[in-house]
Parts: structure tokens; sequence; C-alpha cells
């Protein structure tokens, strides 16, 4: 098998439009909802949450769904149904009037964003195995590249008009939809083809694909720890980084930038070579101890400006995620990728939705008068015991199940 590079590229545009649609409306959404609560800040921050919520929940019921989808009709249709279903969402808050119109625009974009699973099954079909950690490397810097533009051109874009990021947004995804319409190839063998089944499809089915895998099942253990960790460290940073070190909104903005570069600039280029060149093991081994050191060091250091020399560190460790996936999808059969893939992105999903509960809980906690003591850094610190946690689990599933290298159905 041989990679399809244009149907990649088109693949990694996708998900780069994703974060990017994402991080476009990050700006000016509670500006926006604010302005919809009347002015009233509190109830935007209330109403701002439950959309957050909401989105991820989607996202953890459908991803599986979407993923399962794409194993029995192709990923193909999923993928451009999501691209379209995501075009007429952004339209739609374009124009919503109330609030309830966002409500019924963040399930639609939770659903729609769900499409990651499928994509991410493309990626593994067209991709061989001495190839996949460096192409899914190429994820994380699609997301990279996405989470630096999105902020910056919502907040150019928002400054001249609120409702102008979601136009460009729905433009930007309808062209990229009719494209793939035009030339995008199906990835999946006929033959590779499977049933579709609730129950390998709902969120909790979904997870028996990685229970009949053993490797697959105690890598996507520390994966979880892994995504709790990570998003503990991003849903804090904004109010971390303001108290402790007074940072503005446009510090914070040129830090969360740098990040998204740095990342970029590992998962989409330095890890092609050290992935292949250490192992996808010992890659995955790497990558979680130098996340741990880093959100260590992110809460303990005393300066703003030791975080970015932190920040170069944090980025190698982004190899730790391809490397993750490479050995999960090769650990699974062909024609299951999506469910796979799908059961991966729920995990993320349940994540997302857990972290900044935890996270923002303790530093209220440690910044507070109950406190036994003043200890700002503390989500910091519980992400690094989840990492270490992922570490041991990754550890010791590597060594009770090592990596067959063998090629599964290709």
């Amino acid at each position: 098998m041989t990679t399809y590079k244009p149907a990649l590229g088109f693949i990694l545009v996708t998900l780069f439009l994703d974060i990017f649609g994402i991080g476009l409306i990050i700006p000016i959404l509670p500006k926006l909802i604010e302005q919809l609560e009347g002015g009233d800040v509190s109830a935007a921050s209330h109403t701002f949450g439950w959309l957050g919520a909401l989105y991820a929940l989607m996202q953890f019921l459908f991803s599986p769904i979407l993923g399962s989808l794409s194993d029995r009709f192709g990923r193909r249709p999923v993928i451009l149904g999501s691209l379209f279903g995501s075009g007429l969402d952004y339209l739609l808050l374009a124009f919503a009037p109330t609030l309830s119109w966002f409500y019924v625009g963040r399930v639609v974009a939770g659903i729609t964003g769900a499409n990651i699973s499928a994509a991410s099954a493309y990626i593994a079909d067209v991709s061989p195995p001495e190839k996949r950690a460096a192409n899914f490397g190429m994820i994380g810097a699609a997301f990279g590249l996405g989470f630096i533009a999105g902020p910056a051109l919502g907040g150019l874009l928002g400054g001249r008009d609120l409702r102008l990021p979601f136009l460009v947004a729905a433009a930007m995804t309808l062209i990229n939809w009719l494209y793939g319409l035009l030339v995008l190839p199906e990835s999946l063998a006929p033959e590779n083809r499977r049933a579709f089944s609730w129950g390998r499809a709902n969120p909790v089915g979904s997870f028996t694909s990685l229970r009949r895998h053993p490797l697959v099942l105690g890598l996507a253990v520390s994966f979880f720890l892994l995504s709790v960790g990570q998003y503990s460290t991003h849903s804090i940073w904004v109010l971390y980084t303001g108290y402790r070190y007074g940072w503005t909104a446009g510090q914070v903005g040129i830090s969360l930038a740098i990040v998204g570069l740095t990342v970029a600039i590992v998962q989409g280029g330095l890890a092609r070579w050290l992935v292949p060149a250490m192992g996808e093991p010992k890659a995955l081994i790497v990558g979680l101890c130098i996340n741990f050191l880093a959100l260590i060091g992110y809460g303990a250091v005393t300066q703003g400006w030791m975080l970015y020399s932190i920040v170069a560190l944090a980025s190698l460790g982004a190899i730790g995620a391809p490397a993750t996936q490479a050995l999960i999808t090769g650990g699974a059969e062909a024609n299951e990728q999506g469910a796979v893939q799908g059961a991966l992105a729920s995990l993320g999903s349940v994540a997302g939705f857990i972290a900044p509960l935890l996270s923002t809980s303790l530093f209220g906690y440690f910044i507070s008068d109950r406190a036994p003591i003043l200890l700002p850094g503390a989500p910091f610190f519980m992400g690094a015991l989840l990492i270490l946690a992922a570490l041991l689990v990754a550890i010791a599933t590597l060594l009770r199940h090592p990596p067959s290298r063998r090629p599964k159905n290709l």
C-alpha cells in the first residue's frame, strides 16, 4: 500500500479546519454571548460553560458512531457529510438571533466535529505501517497550526463584527467540502468493511473494540490519563498565568501561539524522523517522560519568562502522541480502525469534559484562604501525576504485550 498524498493533504486540511474553526470563535464567542445576555457578564460566563460542556458531550456520544459508520460505509461519506454539516452550523451561528440557536449550534458542532475518528481512520487506511507515526504526527501539526491561526484571525475579524468569524469559517469549510466532493477517493476497501453495530457504536460499547486487543486497551488507558493531564493544563493556563505572573490577554495569546507553533514543528516535522529513528515504543516513553517533567516545571517556576524555556522542552514531548496512535492502529485490524479511532476520540472527549472541572476546582481551592498552603501550581502537579500514571501503564503494557511488526490486513 502506498500513501495517496493528495487525499492525505485533504484530510489534514479538514482536521486543520476543525481546530481553526474552534480557535476562530474563541476570542469572540464570550462577547457575543454577553451581548445576547443583555450585557450580564456573570450569566454569559455560566452560559459559555454549558455550551462547552454540551459540545464535549456530543463529541463523546457521536465519535464512536461516526467511526463505526465509516467502517460500514467508508470514510468518504462520513467525512464529507460532517464537513457539510459544519459549514451549515457556522452559517447558523452567524445569523442566530437568540441563545437557543447557539445551543442547537453547539450540538451540531459537537456531532460534526466528531469526524476526527473517520479522518484518523482514513490516515490509517492510506499509510503503510512504517509511515503511520509520521502521518499521525501531521495531525498534531494540523491542530497546532489551526490553534495558531484561528484565535489570531478570530480576534482580528471580531474587532470589526462579532459575527464575521462565523461567516469566514463557513466559507472555508464549505469550499473544502466542495473540493473533497470532487477529488477525495474512498480509502476503505470493500473487503475490509463490516456491518454497523449499535453495540460497537454506543460510547460504552465502542470500547469493546479496544478490549479485544490487550496492547490497544492498555495504550488507550495511557492515552486517556495523558489527555486528562494535558487538558488540565490547557483549561487553567489563562487563569494561572494571569494570577501568578500578571500576564495580560495579549501575553497569554502570544504564549498560546508559541505553544501551537512548537507542537506543529515537532509533530509535523521532527516526529517524522525522530519516531522511526527511536522506534514507536521508545518514542512513546520518552514523550511521556518529557511531558511529566514539563508539567512539574510549569507549576514550579516563579517568573513568567521561565515558562517559555519549558514550552520548548514540552514541545519535544509531542512525539509521544503520534507514536501512541501508530502503536494502537498497528494493534487493530483494518476493518475496525474507524471504531478504534472513534473510541479514542470518545476517551478524549471524556478527558476534555473532566479536566477543566478538576483543574479549575483545584486552582480555586489552593489560592483560597481554605487551603493549607498557597499553591497555584497545584493543577500542573496533578497533571504531572496523571502523566506519571500514563507512563507506568504504557511501560507495563508494552512489556506484557510487545507490538507486532506484522501488518494488519494491509
